[in-house]
């Protein structure tokens, strides 16, 4: 990077920086129940993501607020993608 391009930057202060930001929107999932079948929207702090050594081994999961049935699904890249940018608690499961 050129001297010019960084120079402007280091002038910055943090408060100035997200001086325009007036509020964060949570982040939420679309989700449904395989048993119920209910349609619903779930924030991050509902849902565990656990990521294995394998496709079969990394899988999403969160209480259905409908029927309270404990819900599994299988997770492949993109999902796991977008849960933890969306700030989903994960686990790393080791295999032994």
């Amino acid at each position: 990077m050129s001297e010019s391009a960084t120079s402007g930057a280091r002038g910055i202060s943090v408060a100035s920086a997200f001086a325009g930001m007036r509020s964060v929107a949570p982040v939420v999932f679309r989700a449904g129940c395989p048993d119920c079948r209910g349609r619903f929207e779930l924030a991050a702090s509902a849902l565990r993501l656990a990521i294995g050594a394998t496709s079969r081994t990394t899988f999403y999961s969160f209480t259905c607020p409908e029927c309270g049935a404990a819900v599994r699904k299988p997770a492949g890249e993109r999902i796991v993608e977008l849960l933890t940018g969306g700030g989903v608690r994960t686990l790393r499961l080791h295999s032994m």
